[in-house]
């Protein structure tokens, strides 16, 4: 019997002994056992071209060898004893048991392993179908061993590369959470003082009218008494003249004679004088007070308070860019500040962004850059590269007139000629037409004009240098009305 050979040829040249064990390898895969290593060694395959066979309900007998059921019952039925084919042992057991492991190591060479579906299971692979493998070689497990493990330091390698770079997102994202706590804090310190900046305007304006109120009341009394005292001089006057003629009327012929004529003449005259005439004007001029009082107030307010057409856009600040409250005015700082790495924020270079973007349409703002020897204004993609290295060119979405020491360039290599240097720059963009245009506003002479076809939100541009010996230290942006 061919099992009997193969179990005497395993345990004489020790093939699968336990200093030296083997596995069938097959390209890019390794067979791995599960038995045990005394259960390796009793192992055998009988690997044909055309008649590839195995353990058929494999048992073992007390002495570790294993054979096919139905053979040892042969083999048994043959020799009319109970002894191994291999080593002559008497068996100790009238019914040899089961070596499961093998049989379902058996099974599944043969491919009978039992399954509901001719396809495997998801999760499981086949251990080894003997007619895909016949050519293939053996291998020592220590060297399978070894080479699987260098796969799985390889991906471990792999698995703490990206558990790194997870750490590296949470680590970012923790300091943005600390990061928006400072703004919630600086953001209502700042929303406060302009609300109180406002309160104050019109708790001042309040006291301001109501005083004008009460000084046109003051002085209509003071008119009114005025008026009121002369007609009760005038009306004393006519009480004697009244009291007189009555007295004169009251004297007897030759004493009414005598006197009647003068004290006619004082009443004559005071009865030609023309009569008392209310003022106009006497009363409270309420609408002058009351009427458009809100318009009125805010119209004052618009005088307080400025409007800018660009905001600059903290979160895409470069760190060593330093940002006025209000967002108007950027400067660079000697140290940069703790910000987080948000996608928004520009790493590489010291720029920001404007806070609105635009899509269509025609916009304009101006932007006084003083004697500051570097930056770059005009407009920038959304999508621009934040984080490595660009050039401030069309090429890397970017349109700009960049200003190097008193030269001026386009941002594609190109010259740009002033009659003098500039100390504001006017950006005109015409989204529609494609067109960002660069004037000096003080006498709107045209710089410089971009042309391009644009096809995502266009945001604000600004690089500013340090300012060095100058007196200028930022850029401040204002309104082009």
């Amino acid at each position: 019997m061919f099992h009997e050979e193969l179990n005497q040829k395993l345990d004489d040249r020790d093939l699968l002994g336990l200093d030296q064990p083997l596995a069938l390898a097959a390209p890019q895969k390794v067979f791995k056992s599960l038995l045990g290593k005394q259960d390796l060694r009793n192992i055998f395959i009988l690997n044909l071209k055309t008649e590839a066979e195995t353990f058929n309900d494999p048992v073992t007998l007390s002495c570790n060898h294993n054979f096919c059921w139905s053979c040892l019952e042969n083999f048994w039925e043959q020799s009319q004893n109970k002894n191994c084919p291999i080593c002559k042992r008497k068996s100790s057991k009238e019914a040899p048991s089961v070596n499961f492991s093998l049989k379902e190591l058996a099974d599944s060479f043969a491919g009978r392993q039992k399954s509901e579906s001719s396809e495997t299971k998801t999760g499981e692979q086949k251990i080894m179908e003997l007619s895909l493998h016949q050519s293939h070689k053996v291998v020592p497990v220590e060297e399978a061993v070894r080479e699987l493990k260098e796969e799985l330091k390889s991906d471990l390698k792999s698995l703490q590369d990206k558990k790194m770079k997870y750490k590296e997102v949470e680590e970012t994202y923790n300091q943005m959470i600390q990061h928006s706590k400072k703004q919630l804090l600086s953001t209502e310190t700042q929303i406060r003082a302009e609300f109180n900046k406002l309160q104050q305007f019109l708790k001042e304006e309040e006291e301001s009218r109501l005083a004008a109120l009460r000084e046109e009341e003051e002085q209509k009394g003071k008119t009114v008494s005025r008026e009121m005292k002369r007609i009760q001089e005038q009306m004393s006057s006519l009480s004697e003249s009244i009291s007189a003629v009555e007295a004169e009327l009251q004297k007897d012929k030759e004493a009414f004679l005598s006197s009647s004529k003068d004290t006619q003449s004082r009443a004559r005259a005071q009865s030609s004088l023309s009569d008392p005439q209310l003022l106009s004007g006497a009363l409270i001029d309420v609408a002058k007070h009351v009427g458009n009082l809100s318009f009125r107030v805010w119209e004052k307010m618009k005088e307080k308070v400025h409007f800018s057409p660009v905001l600059l856009d903290p979160n895409t600040a470069n760190k060593r860019l330093y940002l006025s409250d209000d967002l108007t005015s950027v400067r660079v700082g000697e140290t940069s500040q703790q910000l987080p790495d948000n996608p928004e924020r520009n790493l590489e270079y010291p720029d920001v962004f404007g806070s609105e973007g635009f899509r269509s349409g025609k916009h304009s703002w101006e932007v006084e850059v003083g004697d500051l020897p570097v930056w770059n204004i005009g407009v920038v993609k959304e999508s621009v590269n934040r984080k490595g290295e660009r050039f401030a060119s069309p090429k890397h979405g970017i349109w700009c007139l960049v200003h190097r020491n008193g030269k001026y360039t386009n941002g594609v290599g190109q010259t740009v000629t002033v009659t003098k240097s500039l100390q504001k720059i006017r950006v005109q963009l015409d989204y529609d037409r494609g067109e960002v245009s660069f004037y000096n506003p003080e006498d709107m002479t045209h710089t410089h004009t971009l042309i391009d076809t644009f096809t995502e939100k266009l945001f604000p541009y600004f690089t500013v240098g340090k300012s060095e010996d100058g007196k200028t230290s930022k850029l401040k942006i204002y309104s082009t009305d």
